[in-house]
């Protein structure tokens, strides 16, 4: 079984592309906090790691996601290599997501400073209020 789950916060701004069909792909890079602080500098260790989205979730995250946002990751690590400009082989481990769920909760300021947080519904996307609910 090859499962992560990760919450951290962003350490950039996502970032969008296309492939050359057309699908979208989304790069996050995450920080998550350790559970521990570093014995000599008493301060909060972090690991950071490498987050590729794909499809309507990466769209929904590059339009709603920003530096500074908590967000939780699930998916599989997955390793891969590639040769670089210079000739050497590279070699590369990243999460690709299958579900991102963003925590920075509506209208709370976000770790950067940065504006409040509302997403507005995707295109083809209605919001309902939970009062108009059948069950």
């Amino acid at each position: 079984m090859n499962k992560v789950i990760l919450i951290g916060n962003l350490t950039k701004d996502p970032e969008m592309r296309q492939t050359t069909n057309g699908t979208n792909v989304c790069t996050l890079s995450l920080a998550v906090n350790r559970r521990f602080k570093d014995k000599t500098t008493g301060e909060t260790v972090a690991d950071f790691f490498n987050v590729i989205v794909w499809r309507q979730l990466a769209e929904i995250c590059g339009r709603y996601l920003a530096k500074g946002r908590k967000v939780c990751v699930v998916g599989e690590l997955q390793n891969r290599s590639y040769d670089a400009k210079d000739g050497t082989k590279r070699y590369v481990t990243e999460i690709v997501a299958e579900d991102v769920e963003f925590l920075t909760p509506r209208g709370e300021r976000d770790a950067s400073g940065a504006g409040d947080y509302a997403p507005q519904a995707p295109d083809g996307f209605v919001d309902i209020d939970d009062d108009a609910l059948p069950f």
